[in-house]
């Protein structure tokens, strides 16, 4: 069954209900995270915040998934949990808002089964690469001003060797960290997207 985009339900009061309730949801869920020493740094964690975010776009159209991601962000800043001055926090809403938007803006177009899985690998490769360009020209540089660069590269020369400064860095963790994360949260959603679109589109 083919679809339109839903950017009009953004501006409803209903929807904003729900982006705020998901929004808290998701800053919630950036608390629950866990670090995998054997493949990434400590300081890389995997959490499933972006999930309620991705959920919503869903069910709810990109731009709302995006009114989320950015919500749920502006709470872990506004809040003083941030640890980077807004930097980890901009990152965070663009490389989760990557998935996100374009998850949602394929479903929005062909809203079946077919449609949200074409969405979840597109979005899985758009997320891995902007989360690498993030950090290659965001993260890193920022954090070289609180550690140096160097004490980062051997951080991840220690897990592989064949890291050895910040392009490797980059691409030997931070893809196969993204495209990790991303992964998981496709696995999450398959079940339950459906259920989850019904629910938000039932509650008026």
């Amino acid at each position: 069954m083919q679809g339109t985009i839903k950017t009009n339900k953004v501006f409803t009061t209903s929807t904003l209900v729900k982006v705020g309730i998901l929004g808290a949801i998701g800053y919630i869920l950036m608390f629950i995270s866990a670090p995998l020493p054997m493949l990434f740094p400590e300081f890389l964690k995997i959490d499933i915040s972006d999930l309620t975010a991705l959920l919503g776009g869903i069910a709810l159209g990109p731009i709302a998934g995006l009114a989320i991601e950015f919500l749920k962000n502006l709470l872990q800043f506004s809040t003083g949990m941030s640890t980077t001055g807004g930097v980890g926090e901009l990152a965070n809403f663009l490389i989760g808002g990557s998935f996100v938007w374009t998850v949602s803006f394929i479903y929005a177009k062909k809203r079946d089964i077919s449609g949200v899985v074409i969405g979840l690998i597109s979005g899985i490769i758009v997320m891995t690469i902007v989360g690498c360009l993030a950090n290659y020209f965001i993260i890193l540089p920022f954090y070289s001003t609180i550690m140096p660069i160097e004490v980062v590269i051997g951080m991840g020369s220690a897990i592989n060797p064949v890291i050895v400064d910040k392009i490797t860095f980059v691409m030997w963790i931070i893809a196969p960290f993204n495209l990790l994360k991303a992964a998981i949260m496709s696995v999450l959603t398959l079940p339950i997207y459906k259920r989850t679109e019904k629910i938000l589109n039932k509650v008026k």
